[in-house]
């Protein structure tokens, strides 16, 4: 009953955004109350690299909120640093249709991409850190739960020819031999070109089980599943807390995951996917050489970048790099701790964006908050795009409380970390 009623719902959301398409994106967002508030309207002013002066019209609302309705299960995947998918659905509702084609340059977990795909949108994708591809993939295609069971029945987690002894820290010993097992499994049909969607599907659910802070991850307690502590940190939690990693079992773990993150998963939402996935682009290449993409191609751009120092993104991920068979230290992830070094590097992006982005199309640039406000990226961005020929249109700012990831980091409003989503929307 309630994945009908939210299909209703987004038939009912897209047939009001499609009516008014007609009007600029300003109008939309100057009238917006689905929530019960008014849109307050402010001007952003910023500068272009030769010091000439650009106002931006500012639109500031909860435009997406915690009381809409929860997401479809497939995004139930933790990643660091992530949006929540009714931002990418709040664009993609409103600048595109059907069929068209949504990108995502700075992927990360993939929450565009698989919102485009629900949507009935062609999702494409690019991020350098590999593991981006393993998270995401895997959703646009998922396997049944029959399947997934069936194919664990089949794997021996028994047979394992090493594992790494410093890792029971996290796991217990018998955990860490089905965990070492299955690796081994998983890169050897990948080396010999044997795996498939179903085996795909096993790893994605694997690496988001590694770590966390519950008998549904496969190690003991530990900081939340969108990054792994090191071994030595590990360590002072389990003498601090006292613990010992306890017994988990692998398939399990991974069975009942997959039955909550395939739960919406209707017949009416697989033809969906099916339509699109065959036609899907996903990259693992710097964000600005993305030579695979055609010109022109791109109707809607909705994307968050790197933000200067504040997430280490290789350091969140060496587990997952370790199960996945990745070198961590080959992943050039950019993370530039000055501000025109991130310029430098979001305009060489923009370029590139240029040439995909057919005329007339959009950029959402998602730029959040970070260093208590202090510096405002939003501001930041502006030259970046117009640089590359771009017209910034509008800054949308959703305003609303923080989320629990937030709390539990002990960040404060208008303290540390983003407060806000900020979005530029540049046209072509």
């Amino acid at each position: 009953m309630l994945i009908n009623e939210n299909l209703e719902l987004d038939l009912r959301i897209e047939e009001r955004a499609a009516a008014s398409w007609a009007l600029p994106l300003e109008e939309q967002l100057a009238t917006f109350q689905e929530f019960g508030k008014r849109t307050t309207v402010i001007q952003t002013e910023a500068e272009t690299f030769t010091g000439e002066p650009v106002k931006v019209p500012t639109y500031v609302n909860e435009f997406w909120t915690s009381k809409q309705r929860a997401a479809n299960s497939l995004h139930e995947i933790s990643y660091r640093a992530c949006f929540k998918p009714q931002l990418p659905r709040f664009f993609i509702q409103r600048l595109c249709g059907r069929g068209e084609v949504v990108y995502d340059p700075f992927m990360g977990r993939g929450t565009t991409l698989v919102e485009a795909a629900l949507l009935g949108r062609v999702p494409y994708g690019c991020d350098i850190n590999p593991v981006s591809a393993l998270l995401t993939r895997p959703r646009l295609n998922p396997p049944t739960l029959a399947q997934i069971g069936e194919r664990l029945e089949k794997i021996d987690f028994k047979s394992v020819r090493e594992t790494r002894d410093d890792l029971l820290v996290f796991y217990h010993s018998e955990t860490l031999r089905e965990l070492c097992a299955l690796r081994e499994y998983l890169l050897n049909c990948r080396q010999d070109g044997e795996n498939d969607h179903i085996d795909d599907w096993i790893c994605l659910v694997a690496l988001n089980r590694l770590t966390g802070h519950s008998p549904g991850f496969f190690s003991v307690y530990t900081l939340p599943p969108n990054q792994a502590v090191s071994l030595d940190a590990q360590r002072k939690i389990n003498e601090t807390r006292k613990q010992k990693p306890p017994r988990r079992r692998v398939p399990d773990i991974i069975f009942k995951k997959s039955r909550g993150l395939l739960s919406d998963c209707s017949d009416t939402v697989r033809t969906t996917l099916k339509e699109v996935a065959a036609r899907s682009l996903i990259l693992t290449t710097p964000s600005s050489k993305t030579s695979d993409v055609p010109d022109s191609v791109v109707s809607l751009v909705v994307t968050s970048p790197p933000f200067l120092d504040v997430v280490n993104y290789v350091g969140d991920n060496w587990l997952r790099c370790w199960f996945a068979g990745i070198d961590p230290a080959a992943v050039e992830v950019t993370t530039p701790k000055k501000l025109n070094e991130w310029q430098d590097a979001m305009t060489a992006v923009f370029r590139e964006l240029w040439r995909v982005l057919r005329p007339g199309g959009h950029i959402a640039f998602e730029v959040g908050e970070i260093r208590g406000g202090r510096v405002k990226l939003e501001e930041a961005v502006i030259p970046c795009g117009i640089q590359a020929r771009f017209s910034p249109v509008l800054i949308l700012i959703n305003d609303q409380k923080f989320t629990k990831t937030a709390n539990c980091w002990g960040v404060e409003n208008n303290a540390k970390g983003t407060n806000t989503n900020r979005i530029v929307v540049f046209r072509k």
